[in-house]
């Protein structure tokens, strides 16, 4: 398939914006599945996972290719709910393009903002579609004017309605100035296009100046057409429109009801029509490793250079073992090969190259610069690895993930039991990042830590169902974290005789705060000379170890920075391992001296309620010792914005349930640590 006649694309929104109902639609109408599944049967192709069927959410983003009039899209299905925020960044990350689906009622909401937020960092182009426009209180003006107002983007629409809500027949396509109504007869596979009624002409003709008066603003040449009155014509128009969109100049709007089968071809339409190739988004950048030496490079999208690609994303199969998700940047790999993990520095053989169709699979012979597939038979990548060859060692960045702030204590049931528990919670987290396990040094107990309850209760479910692993859950906990109050040095000589040898290291340091979310760095100002890179790097290891295991605590440190100001080296009876201890016992000294702080998660918190129980839902958070930061109102009701503490927030849904006579919902995700007031209760 010619790289022009590719599209990579996810599909990204709100939870319950409708985003798998679109992508089911979208899977039918280009014939990859022959029955339409419905999320609220429990029967959507795209979540395929049993607890996403009971749920009736997405928690995997599903990848899936299929075609349309000769082009190549391949789909990536990514979550809604908060809590799977690293599914929606690591799917981002690999994208040429996004369709944001908008419920037309609702408008932009919480988590809408997260991702739009998201697909802006890593400068992904979109277009809307406005899904729900036959539901009460449907407002495809007004909805648009909210993404423009939140995100401060010139919104294109490419239709108009006619009628919205429970009146909603079609749309005006402004491009063919024609009516489009979908047949209800064949579960909406026949257009019925008809000329404009005379009684809309005006308002279509409103709005297709409105789209050439925008589009000829982005293009020098329409432009002049546009004020010499020339006529402009359709290829014209969508080659200014795609160049735009691509540019992110503006955001094209289409729209529909995707349960009832309304605007979804015109959808696929866009994507093709206004969303990139491969070619058409800027090269990849990359780090090439040389020796010590680091540069940045470009990596063009081309199938004749050397193979590189990214493996954005890992899922377990009983049968398979590890699905490597990879997305291809550049030159070509075939199956039964052997490729170099530039992060691993290890060697690994691709067993098979699968095309997912959500979860079945057909085999390839080979993938190429551009396209997505997964590779089995890979032991050591884990997300974010870069793979290629040993001839052209280039680190694609690797995505950042955000720190844990949920934590529960995990038990065996038996002792049998432990290393099958062990086995999985390293699966779980190599296919997660954001899940990290450990063991706690003053209880023994083995730590499970995640974004919120929902994506612990998941992973739980998960490794009793699907892993068959019997354990013990203990209540949620907050993951706290540390840091220093102020600035400080210390000083510090180690001496130890073992095995009959003399040990030594002296080590003179500096503490000190950063600012807040700016993390932990790590710094040497001494006069390096005559000491080995051993023991240079056994003292920055001394220090990230400690860094980790907290000060007071044993909680993970965050905004401290370190600076090595003297080393104390003798070439006789300096040890790595002495250099290491004494990095553990002069960072002790340095922080407490600094003022050791500790440090929790404060969330962002937004509940959307009815009007008449604004005041009952504020309460409840106030209660709880949140602080409300402002209100928007909707169609549907009142949506509050606040920040509250997340220990505080354990077991709010049942409270705002029954304050507000179960009318509210809220959602909430990590915003920054801030200093606990009182300090802990360690007993």
């Amino acid at each position: 398939m010619a790289l022009d006649k590719m599209r990579n694309i996810g599909i990204m929104a709100h939870i319950d914006a409708g985003k798998t109902t679109t992508t089911e639609r979208i899977l039918y109408y280009t014939g990859k599945i022959h029955k339409i599944g419905e999320i609220d049967d429990g029967q959507a192709t795209m979540d395929w996972m049993a607890q996403e069927q009971e749920r009736g959410i997405t928690i995997c983003s599903a990848a899936t290719t299929t075609y349309w009039k000769n082009y190549q899209i391949n789909i990536i299905d990514t979550p809604g709910h908060v809590d799977f925020t690293a599914e929606v960044e690591r799917s981002l990350r690999v994208l040429d393009g996004a369709v944001a689906v908008i419920c037309a009622v609702d408008g932009v909401q919480p988590q809408t903002e997260t991702v739009w937020k998201q697909a802006d960092e890593f400068n992904v182009p979109r277009l809307c579609f406005m899904n729900k426009m036959d539901r009460i209180g449907a407002d495809f003006f007004g909805s648009m004017n909210d993404v423009h107002e939140k995100f401060g983007v010139e919104c294109l629409a490419l239709q108009i309605p006619i009628g919205q809500g429970p009146d909603f027949e079609g749309v005006i396509d402004l491009l063919s100035m024609k009516e489009l109504r979908w047949s209800e007869e064949d579960e909406g596979e026949t257009i019925i296009e008809s000329e404009i009624d005379p009684s809309r002409i005006d308002e279509a003709n409103e709005w297709h100046e409105k789209l050439i008066d925008t589009v000829a603003g982005t293009d020098d040449a329409l432009a002049e057409l546009y004020l010499e009155g020339e006529e402009i014509t359709l290829e014209q128009l969508k080659a200014a429109i795609r160049k735009a969109t691509i540019d992110r100049v503006f955001v094209p709007f289409v729209m529909g009801s995707a349960r009832h089968n309304q605007g979804v071809q015109p959808l696929i339409d866009a994507v093709i029509d206004y969303l990139p190739s491969p070619t058409e988004i800027p090269a990849a950048k990359g780090i090439k490793i040389k020796k010590d030496q680091q540069e940045e490079i470009q990596v063009p999208c081309d199938v004749t250079k050397m193979p590189l690609g990214l493996v954005f994303k890992i899922q377990y199969d009983r049968e398979m073992g590890p699905l490597c998700y990879v997305r291809m940047y550049s030159g070509k790999i075939a199956s039964g090969t052997q490729i170099y993990n530039i992060n691993k520095k290890k060697r690994e053989r691709v067993n098979r190259i699968l095309r997912m169709h959500a979860n079945k699979s057909e085999p390839v012979d080979s993938v190429s610069a551009g396209d997505i597939a997964v590779f089995i038979g890979l032991k050591l990548a884990q997300t974010g690895d870069s793979i290629g060859t040993e001839a052209f060692t280039v680190l694609l960045e690797q995505p950042v993930f955000p720190q844990p702030v949920i934590s529960v204590a995990l038990e065996p049931e038996s002792m049998s039991e432990k290393d099958k528990m062990n086995e999985t919670l390293e699966i779980l987290s190599r296919e997660d990042p954001t899940f990290t396990s450990h063991e706690d040094a003053e209880t023994g107990q083995l730590i499970i830590s995640g974004m919120g309850e929902l994506h612990l209760d998941v992973l739980v479910t998960r490794m009793r169902d699907d892993f068959g692993v019997k354990c013990n859950v203990g209540a949620p906990q907050v993951t706290y974290r540390e840091s220093v109050g102020g600035t400080a040095e210390a000083s510090e000589e180690y001496s130890r005789v073992l095995g009959g040898k003399e040990n030594t290291a002296g080590l003179t340091i500096s503490v000190e705060r950063r600012e807040q979310g700016a993390g932990n760095s790590y710094e040497c100002l001494a006069k390096q000379g005559q000491i080995p890179d051993e023991i240079m790097e056994a003292i920055e290891h001394g220090f990230k170890n400690a860094l980790d295991a907290g000060i007071s605590y044993g909680y993970p440190c965050t905004d401290v920075g370190v600076k090595v100001k003297a080393i104390n080296y003798n070439e006789l009876t300096s040890t790595t391992f002495a250099f290491e201890a004494c990095a553990a016992q002069v960072f002790d000294k340095a922080c407490t001296a600094a003022g050791a702080q500790i440090l929790e998660p404060v969330m962002n918190v937004d509940i959307s309620c009815p009007k008449e129980f604004v005041g009952p839902a504020s309460s409840q958070l106030s209660q709880r010792g949140g602080n409300i930061m402002g209100q928007d109102s909707k169609v549907s009701g009142e949506i509050i914005h606040a920040q509250a503490p997340m220990a505080n927030m354990f077991g709010f849904t049942t409270n705002l349930r029954s304050a507000t006579q179960g009318r509210a919902s809220f959602s909430m995700e990590f915003s920054h640590f801030q200093v606990k007031v009182g300090g802990l209760n360690r007993y």
